[in-house]
């Protein structure tokens, strides 16, 4: 006869509910003073199956971050900006309501610790590749964005910063609520970026399936990579 027992879980499903226990963990306790051990005990599993999944505690924390940016792009993508402002207002904004999300985007070393100072922030950076100067041809083809040399990010990224870190700048009565922050993100890269034209009804209406084609894509490389970074062991059987 044979074993009777619970049906062996799906390793997708069971790297996710390792996942939960760590994020949960690490906004409590900070990622230097949380421990593979922590972990297991918080997600009920044994220490020898996260190894499964990945080699080192970096390694999980790195696929935590990377699951983070899946939903926070799908965050982006369920607002459905129609321009680029709102395209970055809504990152922002997105951003600062998800713990790690906004530990990342402003080096909180408290709750990330070394994972601050590790490539692994790149999880944050605003460099979006080919796929974004696309999108920048496309809006300049509509007139959304007035046709400059290619430093359309670098305006961006300081816009973006300029405003995360900007509560760090100010006296704490003088410091916005991260919704309005949000609002002045998008307001101002409109205004830096835009050509100050109201755009004809077809035009925005293009610009606004480039902005979700965008996302689509940044969608479609986020989940790739977290995937790449979820089975180990396992997958190799």
């Amino acid at each position: 006869m044979g074993r009777v027992g619970r049906p062996p879980q799906d390793p997708v499903q069971r790297a996710h509910g390792i996942l939960d226990a760590a994020a949960e963990l690490v906004v409590r306790w900070g990622y230097d003073k949380t421990t593979i051990d922590d972990v297991a005990k918080r997600a009920g599993v044994a220490k020898g199956t996260i190894y499964l999944h990945w080699k080192t505690r970096d390694e999980l924390f790195a696929a935590l971050l990377r699951r983070e940016r899946v939903y926070l792009v799908e965050a982006i993508r369920a607002s459905a900006p129609a321009t680029m402002g709102e395209l970055f207002g809504e990152f922002v904004g997105s951003a600062l309501r998800r713990p790690l999300m906004r530990a990342a985007l402003v080096r909180d070393s408290e709750v990330l610790g070394k994972l601050a100072r590790m490539k692994q922030r790149s999880t944050m950076r605003l460099d979006m590749g080919d796929a974004f100067d696309a999108y920048l041809d496309r809006l300049i083809e509509h007139g959304a964005v007035r046709e400059a040399p290619r430093d359309h990010m670098t305006v961006i990224t300081a816009i973006v910063h300029g405003f995360v870190f900007l509560p760090e700048l100010v006296p704490e009565e003088a410091q916005l609520p991260d919704e309005r922050i949000a609002e002045l993100v998008a307001d101002t890269v409109d205004r830096a970026m835009g050509t100050g034209r109201a755009l004809p009804e077809q035009d925005a209406q293009a610009v606004a399936q480039a902005t979700l084609d965008l996302l689509d894509s940044m969608a479609e490389v986020a989940h790739r990579r977290f995937m790449a970074s979820l089975i180990t062991k396992e997958r190799a059987l």
